[in-house]
């Protein structure tokens, strides 16, 4: 009874959203109890309805704690290219979880490499791009680690990241 009282679930999830998991469907589907839960806890994203595991502000919040909870969106919005693009600003992380293709998209990538050293997902052919790698490097140097082994041995490329690490 008390996992549909939207009073009880609100204060639980507020405290540790992953109580989100033993709620009631209709509370899963709560929009409002659902973003309290992943505003505490990203990962709770897991336990709410498909219906908001497709609602961008709901994933937007989970991946402000974890990139990772992009494995818990909606296929939909995990191939939607805008809707990625926004996701890797906020945890660029959330490289993992996309497509082959969205991962060899430079600015997608660019994105994701900006919140952190997210290069690690990359595809193959970014990570040998040295116009590419060098363009990231100035934005992260700790991109450096996850180049291809040509370009992290290329003294310019190096270089730029050792300036950006400062």
């Amino acid at each position: 009874e008390l996992k549909n009282d939207r009073e009880v679930v609100l204060a639980a999830v507020r405290q540790n959203g992953d109580l989100l998991e033993y709620a009631s469907a209709e509370m899963r589907n709560d929009r409002e109890v659902v973003l309290a839960a992943v505003r505490q806890n990203g990962y709770a994203l897991q336990w709410a309805s498909d219906e908001l595991k497709a609602d961008r502000e709901v994933v937007v919040e989970a991946l402000k704690d974890d990139g990772d909870v992009l494995e818990f969106a909606s296929n939909e919005l995990i191939a939607d290219r805008e809707f990625i693009l926004e996701a890797v600003k906020e945890n660029g992380w959330a490289l993992k979880w996309i497509s082959d293709e969205l991962r060899a998209d430079r600015e997608v990538v660019m994105e994701a490499v900006k919140t952190g050293d997210a290069l690690y997902y990359a595809s193959d052919k970014l990570k040998n791009d040295r116009e590419f790698v060098l363009a990231a490097v100035a934005q992260n140097g700790e991109a450096l680690g996850n180049a291809s082994e040509a370009l992290r041995n290329d003294k310019e490329v190096v270089l730029a990241a050792v300036a950006q690490n400062g």
